[in-house]
């Protein structure tokens, strides 16, 4: 796929099949994320895939983190959080490092992890996979985070669902730029 065609055609793919991905091609869009530019060459992403039962033992730790959060949660409930991880057969995290060094900035490091999850995204699209690019409270929870092996003050940013679409992806219609520029 041409590259304007997979940024033009790029979109949230929510619903995709079970069919598990070949490790090969999750590997693929990983060094993807890895040509991201960085400030100083830090590299502050880390990406963590999670596959098979591990989609699972996530679920579990969300639904726990959920049931913390509400204690008077209902049975259904955490049984709808807990399902959360296996809308898509992988499921990529992309944590931030801290600044190690003193002339790094996060903004920085963030920014280039954000840069890292657009390039899978974008290389998803290019394989003819579906992929969304998910936060909320799961995001932000120490629980899911430790259980990633990310630290409490770490950011994850994202969690990157991959699979094959359920259907066929029709071209998003999307506002121009004009609106949101000043040449001058």
């Amino acid at each position: 796929m041409e590259l304007y065609e997979a940024i033009y055609m790029r979109q949230s793919i929510g619903k995709v099949r079970p069919d598990p991905l070949p490790r090969a091609l999750i590997e693929k869009l990983l060094d993807a994320g890895a040509q991201a530019p960085n400030h100083y060459k830090v590299r502050p992403w880390r990406f963590v895939v999670l596959t098979d039962s591990a989609r699972e033992r996530l679920g579990e730790v969300m639904a726990e983190s959920f049931r913390a959060r509400f204690p008077q949660v209902s049975e259904e409930a955490l049984e709808k959080e807990r399902a959360k991880p296996l809308r898509a057969p992988v499921i990529i995290a992309v944590g931030v490092e801290k600044p190690a060094e003193p002339k790094v900035d996060e903004i920085e490091n963030l920014c280039a992890a954000a840069a890292a999850c657009q390039n899978i995204l974008l290389a998803a699209q290019a394989e003819g996979l579906g992929a969304i690019w998910r936060t909320g409270d799961a995001a932000r929870d120490p629980k899911v985070k430790a259980f990633l092996g990310f630290a409490p003050d770490q950011h994850l940013i994202g969690l990157l669902y991959i699979g094959y679409p359920a259907q066929t992806p029709v071209k998003p219609q999307r506002p121009s730029f004009e609106d949101r520029t000043v040449w001058m």
